[in-house]
């Protein structure tokens, strides 16, 4: 194959699989993966297609900062089994941290316990989901409201972490990648993300399968820190990685 009908071949692999990996490519093709990379770089480069580790995908893998609003109506019924799944690990007189994003706020929607729960917040729609409960106690940080996200930053609400520890923290996140481990859109929200991490005994992540193979501006911490991840579906290199880290995982399939 010459040049142009490589690059043919690899659009229609991408348009059939939503992704392709170096390998495979120089299997099939009968090339030097300096070759195929320097084929993905041309396709990138002419935006037809976006580079990954060890590939490239259809699909725009730097998640960009969107406002709640937005992100509600995105993966809503993923979102809804992940929630699920993650409310029945909270148990009576819990005290539990939950960090920012839609999903977390499904998860807050989720909770009706039936003894007493502690809840630690940095955002406002996960408060006003868990107001109308009486037996919860909510502790809302405080500091700057990131509009976007509707939870507080800074140095306000991560010295007052301090004064507190917790069993569990539920966490969502923007982008999980191989090498960058788990990240956000924004640097000073990802900054706190690190402070809960180190006041939580059990950090659990909540991700739809579409923020796999992303990564965000912010990143927020290694794999090494996860005790969980809870997921509509985990692709399977990230399956092993997990498994190998000893990092319990609950795949929510739809029914």
């Amino acid at each position: 194959m010459n040049n142009v009908e490589r690059h043919q071949y690899i659009i229609r692999k991408i348009k059939q699989d939503g992704h392709v990996s170096v390998l495979d490519l120089c299997e099939d093709l009968k090339v030097s993966s300096v070759t195929i990379r320097k084929d993905l770089q041309f396709l990138e480069d002419s935006g037809l297609v976006y580079r990954t580790h060890g590939g490239a995908t259809s699909q725009n893998p730097y998640q960009t900062d969107r406002t709640v609003f937005e992100k509600e109506k995105i993966h809503e019924s993923e979102k809804i089994r992940i929630a699920k799944a993650a409310s029945n690990l909270v148990i009576n007189n819990d005290s539990i941290i939950i960090g920012s994003g839609t999903t977390t706020q499904f998860f807050a929607r989720q909770l009706a316990p039936q003894g007493n729960l502690t809840v630690v917040t940095s955002a406002l729609n996960v408060t006003l989901e868990l107001i109308k409960h009486d037996n919860v106690e909510i502790i809302q940080l405080g500091g700057a409201v990131r509009k976007t996200s509707t939870s507080v930053t800074g140095q306000y609400a991560h010295s007052t972490l301090d004064h507190f520890f917790c069993s569990k923290l539920f966490l969502g996140v923007d982008g999980i990648d191989l090498d960058f481990g788990i990240s956000t859109t924004n640097a000073q929200e990802a900054i706190l993300n690190m402070k809960m991490i180190d006041v939580a005994q059990q950090v659990i992540v909540l991700a739809d399968s579409s923020k796999f193979g992303r990564k965000s501006f912010g990143k927020i911490v290694d794999f090494s820190k996860i005790d969980m991840i809870i997921s509509d579906d985990i692709p399977p290199k990230f399956k092993e990685l997990f498994d190998s880290l000893g990092i319990e995982t609950i795949i929510c399939k739809s029914e």
